[in-house]
């Protein structure tokens, strides 16, 4: 038994770096978490000195060159390059002055709430989607007398809905991918149980919001440069191969940012490249998670874990209660939902496996959990970009935050009232 908790050191050691920095200097991005990681697979080398350190990176080397690994690196860095060359092309302000358009005054917060979710699930970046909407938050709160921590919650409830759903999201490749499940089946299990929460948080937006005049200024928008979202997102939900769907909406957004001479044929490389670098920390925080976990393994901490779990759990649901506190507890130590996906995600797939949970109810539960966590908590990157563009205190967001405490209850109602076989 000590063995194997000891087997748990790199976990610990990522842990105490990572959110150590972060406490001491008050910001939890002030260590880059591959930093925090490489000192972690450090310590893991260090360990088991009875196996060698050449079967070592063989045992490393193996869980890298796993199927779902090598697969959700490529996805990320494809995603990333449909992300950059479709902003570029104009589809990011398009979108929002099209949904701004589209809103009669007295729906100017609820609408705030849709659009964040449209532009999410399209773009597949909460932090992103805060970015673009929230200055417009801020304006519609300065010429209305609205709160400004309401406008800006809207925001950040329509941004964690995309952030938990869209297929090019960097949370539902890694749930997906750590799963071993199929995209569509995923985001099919994971809407029914959000929609709920979403459908209560508009209704909740319209009658606080109720009194108020709002408007704001509309910029020029395309319909033509919304359609590289569309497909993509269409492509996805009709089971395309999620490689093509993103090809073809690069290639789209290609021609739509070309033709509109927003870039030239050889500028867009270099904007698709871009993109793509955009996701390099992401990647290599997957490989290099996989090195440590595979090590983790090998050592019997995997297996620990599981043991623990078998023991404190009963039957399904508490195995999928148990998968949801294990990823938003990591999300909590590390403020990044994506990462805190990719270190549970193996653990989590063993323990569906253990316990006969169905794959895309897992994957669903994973990024749920780490969505709640990440849409809550006041040090985490979408309440701090928030909260800096309109000029307030994190904190004073959290109240107007309904759509991610709601994805919490209804994934929980989820867990233990939906009926599901052989549960116990």
């Amino acid at each position: 038994m000590k063995h194997r908790i000891l087997a748990l050191l790199p976990f610990f050691v990522f842990l105490v770096f990572f959110a150590g920095a972060g406490i001491i200097s008050g910001d939890f991005y002030a260590m880059p978490a591959y930093v925090a990681f490489i000192i972690a697979l450090f310590i893991a080398f260090l360990q088991n000195r009875k196996v060698s350190f050449d079967e070592k990176l063989k045992i490393v080397a193996k869980g890298t060159g796993d199927v779902n690994i090598i697969t959700m690196v490529l996805i990320f860095l494809v995603a990333g390059a449909f992300s950059g060359v479709v902003s570029a092309a104009g589809g990011v302000e398009s979108t929002v002055n099209m949904g701004l358009s589209l809103l009669p005054p007295h729906m100017m917060v609820v609408g705030l709430f849709v659009i964040g979710c449209f532009i999410s699930l399209s773009m597949g970046t909460s932090v992103g989607t805060v970015t673009a909407l929230a200055p417009i938050a801020l304006g519609v709160a300065t010429q209305t007398g609205i709160p400004v921590a309401l406008c800006a919650g809207a925001v950040v409830c329509g941004a964690m809905f995309g952030d938990n759903l869209s297929i090019i999201s960097d949370t539902t490749i890694a749930a997906v991918r750590t799963q071993g499940c199929e995209m569509r089946d995923k985001f099919k299990q994971n809407f029914f149980i959000v929609l709920p929460a979403a459908i209560i948080t508009l209704v909740l937006f319209f009658f606080t919001s109720r009194g108020f005049e709002a408007s704001a200024e509309v910029g020029a928008w395309n319909f033509v440069e919304v359609i590289p979202y569309l497909v993509v997102l269409i492509g996805a939900l009709i089971g395309l191969n999620v490689f093509l769907v993103l090809f073809i909406g690069i290639i789209l957004s290609m021609i739509v940012g070309i033709s509109g001479g927003a870039f030239t044929f050889m500028e867009s490389f270099t904007i698709i490249g871009q993109g793509m670098t955009g996701m390099f920390e992401i990647s290599i925080i997957s490989i290099i998670v996989a090195c440590m976990v595979s090590l983790i393994r090998e050592n019997g901490g995997i297996a620990l874990i599981i043991e623990t779990i078998e023991k404190t759990v009963k039957g399904k649901r508490g195995a999928e209660l148990g998968i949801g506190i294990l990823v938003l507890l990591v999300d909590l130590c590390t403020a990044n939902n994506t990462v805190a996906i990719v270190m549970a995600g193996p653990v989590a797939r063993d323990i569906a496996d253990k316990f006969g949970v169905d794959r895309k109810r897992s994957a669903s539960i994973l990024d749920i959990f780490a969505s709640v966590g990440q849409g809550l908590i006041p040090y985490g990157a979408q309440l701090l970009t928030a909260a800096a563009l309109v000029g307030i205190s994190p904190i004073a967001l959290i109240p107007n935050l309904y759509y991610p405490i709601l994805m919490l209850v209804c994934v929980v109602l989820f867990i233990f009232f939906r009926p599901q076989k052989d549960n116990k």
